[in-house]
């Protein structure tokens, strides 16, 4: 198991995955499925917004994986075993989610694709339902519910979180869905300077081909224009890259602040303080600001009202002790956006919370990759120190990791859109 950081802060049970362009090729458009046909009008309606993310060509800059610094270029780093990663440039235009894909999205979505609630495609698991995991339990599963409501929040406060039981595949198959689905509508704002754009959706029933042809394990894009993963380069640019010139080489060390490379944490944003009952920001006039957990300090943790204080402390499905409970679950999913720090594009949540898939392919760390595919993923996350929120934070997975799947409850992604999407003409 490759864990994100040569320095994580939890045993293995509960260890963090943390922070990490396919070229494109014609296909289908957005909002057509392949063969021309509409079966998707009993799909539910979701809406995506995301931030447009300009300034075509911008240069990239040079990491090494987990250190303190940014360079012009790889040419410019030091040597070291980890290696120089080249990252956050990007020739093209292209939107990124405001927010991470919520569990109310998720719960949509999987009613829309297993409206018999058969789970053949094993979209949902045991240790996801607040029943059998209280404090981090976000959806529910009735087998007699009628049909397309066999899946719920498992409490109404879980409905604005971030969806946190995400497999790179599980984050295909939803976009696969948007991209299958039919775009109602399409509206533009500007908000604080940033450019966003909201996407009215109904949802496709069909998943394993789309933007992603699922039955190629290392699948890419298969369309030049429609919902997407994003790609490593894509969520680095949108959390760092200040097209005014701020930062170092123009980037921000976090997502919510421009910072200073080389200082440690003492310009990290500061840690975000949760309702105990609702996890929504209770201190967001403190800025900049994120959820993750400081060193030294307090990680950011809630647990549904409605759920009995003893059961949040010491049920869990894995069989911990409470006092090892207590040790390795440190940190909870905030309500999205209300940290109200933004990244220079406009998007929030991208430095803390949950860590985020791209749909970046990547050797394994061990050189051998054993039939499986790795992929990067970024964003720092809840129970993770600040370190996790840098952008050489390049984490990598397995995109099919079961182990975390259903131990790990901070798995998250947004959605991103690459050429022009919007309501097609009958």
């Amino acid at each position: 198991m490759r864990l994100a950081s040569p320095r994580p802060r939890l045993p293995r049970a509960a260890a963090v995955a943390c922070a990490l362009s396919a070229p494109l090729a014609p296909a289908a458009a957005a909002g057509t499925p392949a063969d021309g046909s509409d079966r998707h009008r009993t799909g539910e309606v979701v809406t995506v917004t995301t931030a447009g993310v300009g300034d075509p060509g911008n240069p990239p800059v040079g990491v090494v994986p987990f250190t303190d610094a940014v360079y012009p270029d790889c040419a410019a780093a030091p040597a070291t075993p980890g290696g120089c990663l080249t990252v956050g440039g990007v020739r093209y235009p292209y939107e990124i989610g405001k927010l991470e894909v919520t569990v109310a999205q998720w719960v949509a979505f999987l009613n829309t694709v297993d409206p018999d609630g058969h789970d053949r495609l094993g979209l949902w698991d045991a240790n996801e339902s607040g029943e059998t995991w209280p404090r981090y339990g976000q959806v529910e599963f009735a087998e007699d519910a009628r049909r397309g409501r066999h899946y719920s929040l498992a409490h109404p406060e879980w409905a604005d979180k971030p969806y946190g039981f995400a497999d790179f595949l599980d984050a295909a198959r939803f976009v696969n869905s948007l991209f299958n689905g039919r775009v109602l509508a399409k509206d533009t704002a500007t908000e604080g300077g940033f450019t966003y754009h909201s996407y009215r959706v109904r949802l496709s029933p069909r998943t394993e081909r789309g933007m992603y042809d699922l039955d190629r394990p290392d699948t890419t894009r298969t369309a030049a224009s429609g919902f997407v993963v994003p790609s490593q380069n894509e969520w680095v640019k949108a959390a760092y890259y200040d097209p005014s010139g701020g930062g170092t080489y123009s980037y921000w060390k976090y997502p919510t602040n421009a910072g200073v490379f080389g200082d440690g944490d003492a310009t990290a944003p500061g840690p975000t303080v949760l309702d105990p009952t609702t996890g929504d920001v209770t201190n967001a006039s403190i800025r900049p600001l994120a959820s993750y957990h400081p060193s030294g300090g307090a990680a950011p943790t809630w647990c549904p009202g409605q759920v009995p204080p003893a059961e949040c402390a010491t049920v869990n499905p894995l069989g911990l002790d409470p006092a090892t409970y207590a040790t390795l679950y440190q940190g909870s999913l905030s309500t999205g956006g209300q940290a109200l720090s933004a990244s220079p594009w406009g998007t929030f949540d991208q430095g803390g919370n949950a860590v985020e898939w791209t749909d970046t392919i990547t050797p394994p760390p061990t050189g051998q990759d054993f039939g499986r595919v790795w992929r990067r993923l970024h964003g720092g996350v809840s129970n993770a120190p600040a370190y996790q929120l840098w952008p050489s934070a390049v984490g990598l997975q397995p995109q099919d990791n079961v182990f975390y799947r259903h131990t790990y409850p901070w798995l998250g992604f947004r959605i991103g859109v690459v050429g022009d999407v919007g309501p097609k003409r009958p």
